[in-house]
């Protein structure tokens, strides 16, 4: 009896799931008490620096931009801003520790009205960027932002601190069981690998992938069968070594102005595919036509197809196109890393167009169109503003980056929402020198380092502008081109 007793008594025990000790219940009810109330004390109470550092992130954040962006967009670059400012705000009060002094002790008083304060300043803040991602939506024509925008914003945010936080407090657990000497050990190794291995693997394989791309062939693309287009079956270019930017530029309309190409795969070297070229030219009776432009592509090899249309509008059929390709990596890629390229290969083509016009009775006109990178290549051929006028009959740069061209006897088209034209490392200590700048949008303040974060953001969303607005330009790159 005693034993069924005791057996009935532990399962009732296991079946409630707790102890029937009243003591324990109000044991596990207290835990969770003080761990609620701790956990709204910190949020209602959080610390100054963490106040501070969430709080100016965000408002750099969300100062005006050229562009207009997405809630998504918006969002990643409020996160990693606030995420470098709670950064920042650490290592601070780490410093100020050392010296004994913790602000937050001292200035605990302060906490709540400075919580309340920047979260009013925050909101304001939405308030001002609505209203100014609403101009310029209204000056591009495209969909207002509403309510909506700014709580996918602010989700995301979120997210996006919470992780960059979690992954900062597991590396300063490692930290802290490593011990200070290990935990330098350890790092020295991993930025040692990480230089020595890792960068290097992330760059060849950006390179394979860029590669790859530049290979692939787009089964949309029929290949030419004019014979004044490269690809097609009697030119020496075959129509895969053209690569994805120069199948693009040779297909189309078989009727129209000449297109000569060089891809990268064309040939071996630089001067094997600038001979190429040439031979290119005088096959397809690009010397026989009245005009030439010379195209210097962007960093990937990419030649706007508005522009082919505003030259065959300027020109008819009696113009020739030829460009050269020399690189396949995206242009903000070949602009940090491989900027002398598109020089060299410019300038290379061009004085091979031109000593060959030089041994004509009949002499083409001779024109240079640049974007982008694209401008600084073409811009390149000439050493100084007076051989442009003596050595072309007209030049174009549409969206030069930072403006940096030479301007004289040059049509310059230039958007202001353009971020390319606007952003320099200069732009952290001084405003942007605009030249020739068409007024497309409103143009923000300038801001010491708040409008170099704001353009750099800006520039990847560049091209996705409306035509006419940021780094997309239209027909007039080839209508607006100058006359003899």
């Amino acid at each position: 009896m005693s034993t069924l007793t005791t057996t009935r008594s532990v399962s009732a025990q296991d079946n409630s799931g707790t102890s029937s000790d009243p003591s324990f219940s109000s044991g596990r009810g207290n835990q969770w008490k003080t761990l609620v109330t701790k956990g709204f004390h910190r949020a209602a109470h959080p610390r100054i620096g963490t106040t501070l550092g969430i709080g100016l992130g965000t408002l750099i954040s969300l100062a005006p931009g050229l562009l207009p962006r997405t809630p998504s967009a918006q969002a990643v670059l409020t996160g990693l801003l606030a995420a470098a400012a709670l950064a920042g705000a650490g290592f601070l009060r780490f410093a100020l520790l050392r010296w004994d002094f913790d602000i937050n002790r001292r200035w605990d008083r302060f906490r709540t009205p400075l919580l309340g304060s920047t979260v009013l300043v925050v909101v304001g803040m939405v308030a001002q960027a609505t209203h100014w991602q609403n101009r310029l939506r209204m000056a591009m024509d495209t969909v207002l932002i509403g309510p909506d925008y700014w709580l996918r914003w602010a989700l995301v945010s979120v997210v996006i601190v919470a992780v960059l936080t979690g992954v900062v407090r597991v590396a300063g657990w490692f930290a802290r069981k490593l011990g200070s000497v290990r935990s330098i050990a350890v790092g020295v190794v991993a930025a040692s690998v990480l230089y020595l291995v890792g960068i290097p693997a992330a760059v060849d394989w950006r390179q394979s992938a860029y590669a790859a791309a530049n290979a692939t062939i787009d089964p949309e693309l029929v290949q030419p069968v004019s014979y004044i287009r490269s690809g097609s079956a009697e030119s020496a270019i075959s129509w895969p070594s053209l690569g994805a930017q120069g199948r693009k530029f040779v297909t189309g309309s078989p009727t129209g102005p000449i297109r000569v190409y060089v891809g990268l795969d064309s040939a071996t070297d630089i001067d094997s595919r600038v001979a190429l070229a040439i031979r290119e030219l005088e096959r397809s009776g690009g010397f026989e036509r009245s005009n030439i432009v010379l195209a210097v592509p962007t960093g990937s090899g990419w030649i706007d197809p508005d522009a082919v249309r505003g030259f065959s509008e300027r020109f008819g059929t009696d113009v020739a196109l030829v460009g050269m390709q020399y690189s396949y990596a995206p242009s903000w890629v070949t602009f940090v890393f491989g900027r002398d390229t598109a020089v060299a290969y410019a300038r290379a083509l061009f004085n091979a167009v031109e000593r060959r016009i030089g041994t004509l009775d009949h002499k083409p006109e001779l024109y240079v169109y640049g974007q982008s990178l694209g401008a600084l290549g073409g811009s390149s051929i000439f050493a100084d503003d007076a051989d442009q006028d003596r050595r072309t009959c007209a030049a174009l740069w549409a969206g030069p980056p930072a403006g940096q061209v030479h301007r004289a006897g040059a049509t310059v088209l230039a958007n202001s929402s353009d971020p390319v034209v606007h952003w320099s490392p200069s732009l952290l200590w001084r405003a942007p020198e605009l030249r020739d700048v068409r007024v497309d949008a409103p143009v923000p303040q300038w801001l010491p380092v708040v409008s170099f974060l704001q353009t750099s953001a800006d520039l990847l969303a560049a091209l996705n502008a409306p035509p006419g607005h940021g780094h997309r330009y239209g027909t007039d790159q080839g209508t607006a081109m100058g006359t003899c």
